[in-house]
């Protein structure tokens, strides 16, 4: 069933001069998303990294994106910013690979599409947090890596110009000394989704995580300002946005290294929601929402925001989150879900839980099993833990790989046990339909609290906002059948752009490609949850 380029350089914008042609000039009219508050200071650091070194257009490029919807935001990025310098994003001979370094599942696939590649004498550009955080790894000697914040498409210009030469960009933007929160958001892009804006709001963390390698590639907390992030959002919505998806590796820290806060922004955001569009708020950490509990639940209460929030505790030991260095305790867990559920009614809250962490014991386990008893969370993301390389918990003693096994299973099992929507049939919701099922055979839709409901594929419900009556319950999704007479809510304030459209380019010189091959897949929010 469906569920919903080796020399190193600091900055990528440092590798264009003033003089040099952009993606505005070649395109003729670039357009302007939002305008830049910080001024950058752009030097030539190599001429043979100028971006018109190879003819735009002539060049094929295949890309593949692993992880979060953070990573899913930074494959889109780059996708735009290749499509709009005059590639096509298709199958090729070069491949561009976008790298989660969350789990070992995650990497070994993105190990083994490496070799895949090299196999077919395919060029090969890498990036994401992979090679970030180990860009010293054997199987990535040289490859050509760009870094999380460097999402443009020069090395590839160098690397098709000198084919076993290597080129790594793994700088961090900084003004005045203080990092910034990842790429600027005015860079075009190509969404997966063209109903779906997915907004990075900071990069990075607060946390240090034993577990955590995702800390190594993304960093300390840098939040982006909340002027940018709002226009970020208007120029969506006047693309046919119709959700937005607020995400990065912790929103609850968002702004407290620039002086703000979540609430702040999110408060800001909704003044330009256009009506029966949605806002989703990203994953939080217990330790930075307390605070904001109050306004949090007057925001999830809005028309305008999915009453939904993604809450990872991990586990519900103390003993075990102590040696995670989670740095909050099960209680204050228990306090964010409990004061949310009393002020937000029918707010879903998702969870992750990691099984057979090093030291957990039998009771340690018994807490968490107790917990998911008690709280029947309808969205669980179970997790056998799995070391990664150069983390503390790596170096901690191993819980057997069988008894983690066990644990997992066991957990799975009490979260199928039990059926968390049944209540729902017979009720009569309005849903925001904004994507096609995995098999193709439904709509998909989510209503104020962001389950999934699944629709008749009629082309005119497509990101729209529409009236159902829900007649079945499944254990992830519910089934909704159209309200008679009840018309569908356009929510868009203009026509969303076509699959593989160029976000941020003139309409009269929209750079699309009919043959985009553009793959994400993406994990579930475990162990990047710091």
């Amino acid at each position: 069933m469906p569920s919903a380029c080796d020399s190193l350089i600091d900055d990528i914008e440092d590798m264009v001069s003033f003089s040099d042609p952009t993606p505005h000039e070649r395109q003729l009219a670039r357009k302007s998303i939002i305008p830049r508050s910080r001024k950058k200071k752009e030097v030539l650091i190599n001429e043979e990294l100028q971006a018109d070194s190879v003819i735009p257009g002539t060049q094929k490029i295949w890309m593949k994106t692993w992880g979060c919807s953070h990573n899913s935001s930074d494959g889109e990025y780059m996708a735009g910013q290749l499509a709009a310098s005059g590639y096509k994003m298709t199958e090729a001979d070069l491949w561009l690979l976008n790298s989660c370094t969350v789990k070992n599942p995650a990497e070994d696939h993105f190990r083994n599409s490496i070799k895949k590649a090299q196999e077919q004498q395919k060029k090969v550009v890498v990036a994401g947090c992979v090679p970030q955080a180990q860009p010293r790894m054997d199987y990535l000697k040289g490859l050509s890596i760009i870094g999380v914040s460097l999402y443009v498409c020069v090395c590839v210009h160098k690397l098709i110009r000198n084919v076993g030469h290597s080129v790594r960009l793994l700088g961090q933007k900084k003004d005045g000394g203080r990092r910034l929160g990842g790429a600027r958001l005015d860079l075009p892009k190509i969404r997966r989704n063209p109903l779906i804006e997915i907004i990075s709001i900071n990069t990075g963390c607060l946390n240090a995580c034993t577990y955590c390698k995702t800390k190594h590639a993304r960093g300390d907390l840098a939040s982006y300002p909340i002027e940018e992030l709002v226009e970020r959002a208007r120029q969506s919505f006047q693309e046919g946005v119709c959700e937005i998806w607020l995400t990065s590796e912790d929103t609850g820290a968002y702004g407290r290294d620039i002086g703000t806060d979540l609430p702040t922004l999110l408060w800001q955001l909704v003044e330009v929601i256009p009506e029966g569009a949605m806002l989703r708020v990203g994953m939080t950490n217990p330790p930075y929402i307390l605070e904001h509990l109050e306004e949090m639940a007057k925001i999830l209460n809005h028309p305008r925001v999915y009453a939904f929030l993604h809450v990872p505790v991990q586990s519900a030991s103390d003993s075990v989150l102590m040696d995670m260095k989670r740095e909050y305790c099960i209680d204050d867990f228990k306090r964010v879900v409990d004061f949310l559920k009393e002020r937000v009614p029918g707010i879903t809250i998702a969870t992750d839980i990691i099984c057979g962490f090093p030291g957990e014991t039998e009771e340690d386990f018994q807490e968490t099993v107790d917990l998911v008893k008690c709280y029947r969370f309808p969205s669980l993301f179970i997790n056998q833990f799995y070391p990664r390389p150069g983390t503390p918990a790596a170096k901690m003693e191993q819980v057997p790989a069988h008894v983690k096994k066990q644990r997992t299973k066991k957990l799975s099992h009490l979260f199928h046990s039990y059926n968390p929507y049944d209540h729902k049939v017979g009720e009569r919701q309005h849903v925001l339909v904004t994507e096609e099922s995995f098999d193709a055979q439904y709509y998909v839709a989510h209503n104020k609290f962001y389950e999934q409901v699944l629709v008749p594929q009629r082309a005119e419900f497509k990101g729209k906002m529409i009236e159902v009556d829900i007649y079945e319950a499944g254990k992830h999704f519910l089934r909704g059948r159209p309200v008679e007479d009840s018309k569908p809510f356009s929510p868009s304030i203009a026509a969303p752009l076509q699959k593989g459209e160029v976000s941020g380019l003139m309409q009269s010189a929209v750079y699309h490609t009919n043959s985009i091959c553009f793959h994400s897949f993406s994990s579930t929010p475990t162990q990047h949850t710091h």
